[in-house]
């Protein structure tokens, strides 16, 4: 069986960017995952993305993406296209990117064979810690799709009876 990682990128404090760190803690609040596949809520992780990814078999990563369409539209990207481009230099925190971990782990020999990015267009990127409507009603459907690339590759989560309600701290007011 092959080690697992779904990996939430993305900033709570910046609208739609937060779309990464809402799919984590509704999936954690839902299902019961086998012991192959972890979740990592990696908030915005720079340098640090090689390092999550190390050690895994299958990579799957949500997180908005900049894409011609309308915000809430799905795109998916497989490794080989997300390793089309020529990389970036690093010019803010956020960065290296996607793209530049995944040529990083390939160098050091520790990619993932197997990288999926289940990717959303946002409506807005700003200061703000609540998703925009458009990406708010795309939320179900992205955990669907997680949960069958998981199912796909014969790691299925077990729905919890009750679910919890999720954590989402960044959306909760001061002094609740």
């Amino acid at each position: 069986m092959s080690r697992i990682l779904v990996l939430g990128i993305g900033n709570v404090l910046m609208g739609d960017d937060a779309l990464g760190s809402h799919v984590i803690q509704e999936l954690e609040a839902r299902y019961d995952f086998p012991d192959e596949v972890s979740l990592i809520d990696a908030g915005t992780p720079g340098v640090d993305l090689t390092a999550y990814m190390a050690g895994h078999d299958v990579l799957l990563v949500v997180d908005v993406v900049r894409a011609e369409g309308r915000p809430g539209e799905f795109r998916h990207y497989d490794k080989a296209k997300l390793l089309e481009k020529a990389p970036l230099v690093a010019m803010s925190p956020h960065e290296p990117g996607l793209r530049e971990a995944l040529l990083t782990a390939d160098f050091m020999g520790v990619a993932p064979a197997e990288v999926k990015l289940i990717g959303v267009i946002p409506e807005l990127v700003d200061l703000g810690v609540r998703l925009s409507a458009a990406v708010r009603a795309a939320l179900p459907r992205v955990i669907e799709e997680v949960v069958g690339e998981l199912t796909a590759r014969g790691a299925p989560p077990v729905p919890r009876d009750p679910p919890r309600k999720p954590d989402l701290w960044w959306e909760t007011p001061r002094g609740m």
